[in-house]
């Protein structure tokens, strides 16, 4: 099968004057789109996964914690795809994450952060320390980014809802990793979804082109000295790949061209390039005959030498105006998590305690969706926990339901149904499958009442 059977004319045409006789080659693709999943390290180890999943699942030369799917399999329906063990993602997506070598108390940004499946690439890396700004400009899809990252159990996140400019102007040079999945023409979504060939034409190849520009110009200013930035796409377009690239050096002379490491997919195109210099020697394209459904990437890192202590946390303090204490919170913190990793602050903003970043932010006026984690609310003088707090933490808690994949217990809960207690004590008590948090209930008697919430549950 072919990978541009309902493409556009102006792609085809475009792809085959670009590509001469190779681009029947590089266009194979086998019947169905790739279909794969990313496993999340706050949750599981990859190799365990494997085991223990029942899913028929093999390694992936993409990413080194991913698994391409096979047969008609339904990964969303899995207790751990609802514990956010793993990440539902088209398989060549998951290269470009890895590139920004991510490591722990770094304070890293992703731009255009949803619907999450890279940026919880980036929160594993980190490890839970560090700080992690996840950004996404439409509004409907930062409501679903948030909720990815709090099932993905993220505790160091700051979400927002906003213009890249606007970020740039708040933390011009914070960042020591940037990331920019820019948003395309989506040419590698062609087979996965029929609007991206409905509306693909060369005028909104233009139109991303422009946007990712200015996006990469504000990203840019972000990235602290010596810290790097990744650009990366779904599409095969010159104008939104090489060309992107070599433009977007020549504007930034402070910024020099790295090594795309990896031996999967191909190196860049020289004819795509704009007439501008690029080596596309160190730039990555993947193409559908290599087993994803496309994906370029491009790895940037800026002059300069990056501070030392880059996962400090600033007082939060300001003088005479301690953080208000919340006993209520305390008190429930001491009962059933004692072992809670000390992060930032636990700050009471009305009736909500909020378990903030240990890494902050600069000062700034922008539209935060949430900061680090919403533990729970103080109801009549008492402390109602949230859903997040389990999901994040809800292998820490002292009172727990031990549920397995085998169990009949686990399907029923992800149903919303009562179950019956087998290990926790009464009281509120995290749920686990496997060790992988399910979200939380409140044992009395014998049995355990639900609190998953309704728009997450399995009702197929």
């Amino acid at each position: 099968m072919v990978f541009f059977v309902n493409a556009s004319n102006y792609f085809i045409q475009r792809e085959k004057e670009l590509l001469g006789d190779r681009f029947d080659a590089l266009y194979a693709a086998a019947d169905a789109p790739a279909r794969g999943i990313t496993v999340n390290t706050l949750r599981m180890e990859p190799d365990k996964l494997a085991q223990q999943a029942g899913m028929a699942l093999r390694p992936s030369p993409f990413c080194k914690n991913s698994f391409l799917l096979e047969g008609d399999q339904k990964p969303g329906l899995h207790p751990y795809h609802h514990g956010g063990a793993f990440y539902v993602q088209e398989p060549s997506a998951a290269s470009a994450a890895p590139l920004l070598e991510v490591e722990p108390g770094m304070k890293v940004a992703d731009l255009c952060a949803a619907p999450g499946g890279k940026t919880s690439q980036l929160a594993a890396a980190l490890g839970g320390q560090g700080l992690l700004l996840a950004n996404e400009y439409d509004s409907r899809r930062a409501q679903i980014l948030k909720s990815n990252l709090e099932r993905m159990g993220v505790a160091n996140a700051v979400i927002t809802n906003e213009d890249t400019g606007r970020l740039a102007a708040a933390f011009p040079g914070f960042f020591d990793r940037v990331l920019v999945d820019a948003p395309c023409s989506g040419e590698g979504m062609f087979r996965k979804e029929p609007q991206a060939v409905d509306q693909h034409c060369e005028g909104l190849v233009r139109h991303c082109a422009q946007l990712a520009a200015e996006i990469l110009d504000n990203a840019a200013a972000m990235v602290a000295p010596g810290g790097m930035l990744v650009l990366s796409t779904c599409t095969f377009s010159p104008e939104e790949d090489e060309g992107q690239a070599a433009a977007f050096l020549a504007r930034h002379p402070e910024f020099s061209l790295l090594d795309c490491p990896g031996d999967f997919g191909a190196p860049g195109e020289e004819n795509r390039c704009g007439g501008l210099p690029l080596d596309v020697s160190k730039v990555r394209r993947i193409w559908p005959c290599q087993g994803g459904e496309g994906h370029f990437m491009a790895r940037m890192q800026k002059a300069g030498q990056r501070q030392q202590a880059t996962g400090s946390a600033p007082s939060r303090k300001k003088a005479g105006r301690p953080p208000k204490p919340c006993p209520e919170w305390e008190s429930f913190c001491k009962s059933l998590f004692p072992d809670l990793p000390a992060t930032g602050p636990a700050v009471l903003a009305g009736d909500t305690v909020w378990l903030l970043p240990a890494v902050e932010l600069p000062p700034h006026k922008l539209r935060v969706l949430r900061s680090g984690v919403m533990a729970g609310t103080v109801q009549k003088g008492r402390f109602v926990p949230a859903h997040q707090l389990f999901m994040v933490f809800g292998a820490l808690c002292a009172n727990r339901e031990e549920l397995t994949l085998a169990d009949p217990r686990t399907a029923a809960w992800l149903r919303g149904e009562e179950i019956q207690a087998q290990t926790a004590q009464n009281g509120w008590c995290a749920v686990l499958v496997d060790g992988v948090p399910v979200g939380f209930g409140k044992k009395s008697g014998e049995k355990i009442k639900n609190h998953y919430p309704k728009a997450l549950r399995n009702l197929k």
